[in-house]
């Protein structure tokens, strides 16, 4: 039977951390950090994930500020505000919820971003020097992953590690995060044959592709650790990329869905914007 990897517990724990750190910083600075996030447009799940991002913050103590753009908004609008916030210094980071109508230009809006208020770890700076391990602002849910192995003290020196999903909010970042940590990672896609072997082969696998319960019992070793990032509704019901319910009694560790990888990504989030806050202000 697996070991539940709770989610929620260890970002109870990053956000308690967060909450006094944050007072430190009012204490030495006599002001808190401050989060911008850019919603465009009223998609459904962005605004649960917005209002959910505010009410951490104002829970750690960490100031927020909302800027609702309708979804009809012109690109030239939506870089004149990022650049405002940009321009602001009491602004520390900038987040704009994805996705984005599909007429905007994502990278060209990321790029707007300074690399010390990308909170997201989403511009070509940030990302450059993850690819040449030199810190940065990390990804948030890549971030999370990592925290949660080290909260259990997972070890991934040495590991065999499957990665399904080359995004680049969560697979690819993810994979340089664990060949950092000296992993050895295989970053599977939709091109990727034989995907079965590779994920029978590995110890630990992650799932970040957005298909709900692909991981089956059939495609695990005995005894893998699962990391599920997956959030898929189906019916009204939320799962993962993983069948949770068939893999349970074969693998050592999983995450739920949900409960496990989203709590996370909010937690980095503000760690995230605490880290911004410091390298302004060194």
């Amino acid at each position: 039977m697996a070991t539940i990897i709770d989610g929620k517990l260890v970002s109870n724990t990053i956000k308690e951390n967060i909450k006094e750190e944050v007072s430190k910083i009012i204490e030495k600075y006599g002001k808190a950090p401050t989060l911008a996030v850019v919603l465009v447009g009223s998609n459904p799940a962005s605004l649960i994930y917005v209002r959910n991002k505010i009410k951490a913050c104002n829970k750690v103590g960490i100031n927020s500020i909302q800027v609702i753009l309708d979804e009809k908004v012109s690109e030239e609008e939506i870089k004149k505000e990022i650049i405002k916030l940009a321009n602001n210094p009491d602004v520390n980071g900038i987040l704009v919820q994805l996705p984005l109508p599909n007429e905007i230009n994502k990278e060209s809006i990321i790029e707007l971003i300074p690399e010390d208020k990308d909170v997201d770890g989403l511009t070509k700076k940030n990302v450059a020097k993850l690819v040449l391990n030199e810190g940065g602002i990390i990804p948030c849910t890549p971030s999370g992953v990592v925290d949660l192995l080290k909260y259990y003290n997972i070890e991934t020196s040495g590991k065999r590690v499957a990665i399904i999903g080359r995004s680049m909010l969560v697979g690819k970042p993810l994979s340089l995060l664990l060949t950092n940590l000296d992993a050895t990672v295989t970053l599977c896609h939709s091109k990727t044959k034989n995907i079965e072997e590779i994920t029978k082969n590995s110890d630990i696998i992650v799932c970040a592709l957005g298909k709900p319960r692909f991981l089956k019992d059939n495609m695990v070793s005995k005894n893998a650790i699962i990391i599920d990032v997956g959030i898929n509704r189906i019916e009204d019901k939320i799962v993962g990329d993983a069948d949770f319910e068939n893999i349970f009694d074969k693998v050592s560790y999983i995450t739920p869905v949900p409960g496990g990888c989203g709590p996370m990504t909010v937690a980095e989030l503000l760690n995230n914007t605490v880290k911004c806050f410091y390298i302004q202000n060194k």
